[in-house]
């Protein structure tokens, strides 16, 4: 037997599945848990010996790779001052100062430990602004494990969410109104018909796979947030200092009310954020009444990695980033289309995902008709040729600094094999 099978045997005894996150049991492709033993700049190598190429970037903090110096060395001098205090530092400070002067909406911040905190701390403000409590939702988003958004729609255009996990109650879901994502009527028709407290919406979702925004269904979300007195709460988690320097709002142009960080301003370690102008964040506890705490929010080990991270993140870093998405992206079309296999691939810089679909896909009923069986059968012939993809087709892969030219073409030469033993 592996390592890798004989620790997840006993993990099965001790973990629900053997796993802390369910998409690390990769069930959705058909094989047993990779189990990790290191990882050092574009690779990891599990417990067995085995190294791959990652696309998955710990689903997208490490934009710099793994074990990146200027990181290791940041956290290690944090370390040796000491690793919790439960009061401020002089790197709370610093870090709050970089938010601030990258992201173009938001005037304060506060940090907090996961992007589920950021965006339960982030509803509760909206809704305290605003005197409001449903939320609009786009069907298909994740915003973490939120009671009210573990929802899923009904039929029609705009629908009150129902339960999409046991433990969730009808009530909390039903605060959650659920609308199609991209569909323009169906945005006018819910926040015409409900009084909104927030719109929430993940500016490039990349949980049902990467599914841009059509042209003007942004500015239209914040257009509908403006003339309903709703907040914009836009959940940068994933594309917060990934898609550019200043997100996806700086990308696209549009601003929103609120936003969530998470992923990359931790800089590999447990970190999130959320902010906004200084007339909202002002309502948060001890400066105004909307209570939030926490005991390891601003952690120095995770302030000193995201300082070191995001120091590193500068223009050209965002061009190279941007090369190496269109390479692999190409690269993925053009060994799909040798071995006469149909797929779609979307991206923007930073963030792509192959689609196993001819047609592009819209929103997340595209994205759940493409061919599961077959991405799971091409991901198990990827991890046998070295190349680590994400284990579902609902999730991004996440380019980062640390690939290389090489580490396209290993991954488009093993892409190929993949594609053309599916096809035998």
């Amino acid at each position: 037997m592996s390592r890798s099978s004989d620790l997840y045997h006993r993990a099965l005894e001790l973990l629900p599945g053997g796993v802390n996150s369910p998409v690390r049991a990769m069930r959705s492709i058909g094989r047993d848990p990779i189990f990790v033993a290191s990882g050092s700049g574009s690779r990891i190598r599990d417990v067995d010996g085995n190294e791959y190429v990652d696309w998955v970037s710990s689903w997208g903090p490490l934009i710099l790779g793994h074990a990146h110096p200027a990181v290791i060395d940041a956290v290690t001098e944090a370390a040796r001052r000491g690793t919790s205090f439960g009061a401020p530092t002089e790197g709370e400070v610093e870090l709050a100062a970089d938010i601030v002067r990258r992201i173009p909406s938001v005037e304060m911040v506060r940090m907090v430990s996961s992007g589920t905190e950021a965006t339960m701390s982030a509803i509760r403000l909206a809704r305290a602004a605003t005197g409001r409590e449903l939320l609009l939702k786009f069907a298909g988003a994740y915003h973490g494990h939120v009671d009210g958004l573990l929802a899923q729609a009904g039929s029609g255009l705009a629908t009150q969410g129902i339960p999409a996990s046991p433990g969730v109650t009808a009530a909390a879901a039903a605060s959650t109104v659920i609308v199609p994502w991209g569909d323009f009527e169906a945005i006018v028709h819910a926040t015409e018909r409900h009084q909104l407290a927030a719109i929430l919406v993940e500016p490039v979702p990349a949980n049902m796979g990467v599914v841009p925004a059509p042209p003007g269904f942004l500015s239209l979300l914040q257009e509908c947030a403006s003339q309903t007195g709703a907040l914009l709460i836009f959940d940068e988690v994933i594309t917060g200092f990934r898609v550019s320097p200043g997100g996806a709002q700086e990308r696209y142009g549009v601003q929103p009310d609120l936003t969530i960080l998470g992923k990359i301003v931790g800089g590999g370690l447990p970190a999130a954020a959320y902010g906004g102008s200084r007339e909202l964040m002002e309502r948060v506890a001890p400066a105004g009444d909307v209570y939030q705490a926490g005991t390891l929010s601003g952690n120095p080990l995770a302030v000193a990695a995201a300082l070191a991270t995001l120091a590193q993140l500068e223009p050209a870093a965002y061009e190279q980033l941007t090369q190496t998405t269109r390479l692999l992206v190409s690269g993925l079309l053009d060994a799909a289309a040798s071995a006469a296999v149909a797929i779609t691939v979307q991206s923007v810089p930073g963030l792509l995902t192959p689609f196993f679909s001819e047609n592009p896909v819209r929103d997340y009923e595209g994205a759940a008709a493409c061919d599961l069986d077959r991405y799971g059968a091409w991901c198990r012939a990827l991890l046998a040729r070295g190349v680590y993809p994400p284990a579902s087709q609902f999730e991004a892969w996440f380019p980062s600094l640390a690939h290389t030219q090489d580490d396209v073409e290993h991954t488009v030469n093993a892409a190929r094999e993949a594609f053309e033993e599916l096809g035998r």
